[in-house]
């Protein structure tokens, strides 16, 4: 199946756990988690960025369908997505730190890019 990795888990329990991942994304600016769940909440997170950017009643309320806080929507739409205005993507990054310890997992930062970065850590 091309298009999205199962993550290791059923369907209902793998949308719970990257809309989770996306909202605390929005909220702290980064998180570290796996490798392969970062690769997927980034693209995720890159689309609800997108939605940001059009600032329409219709793409809140679609991010309100995803994203479970509404006062993470409410600064996505006023502080994330006005930085990143200029930019055509690429508004995450993703950093490798290794392996973990407990079971060899890749393990990764999940990062705003710098213009968004700056309104991330206004909080």
């Amino acid at each position: 199946m091309a298009g999205y990795k199962k993550l290791g888990r059923p369907s209902d329990q793998r949308k719970a756990m990257l809309r989770n991942l996306v909202t605390d994304f929005f909220r702290y600016g980064e998180i570290t988690t796996t490798l392969d769940r970062a690769k997927e909440t980034g693209k995720i997170a890159e689309k609800m960025i997108t939605l940001g950017k059009r600032n329409t009643l219709h793409t809140k309320r679609q991010a309100l369908g995803y994203i479970t806080d509404r006062k993470v929507v409410t600064r996505l739409f006023t502080e994330i997505a006005p930085a990143n205005a200029t930019r055509e993507g690429g508004y995450t990054r993703i950093y490798k730190l290794g392996t973990r310890r407990g079971d060899g997992a890749e393990m990764a930062i999940l990062r705003l890019t710098e213009s968004s970065a700056i309104a991330a850590k206004e909080e």
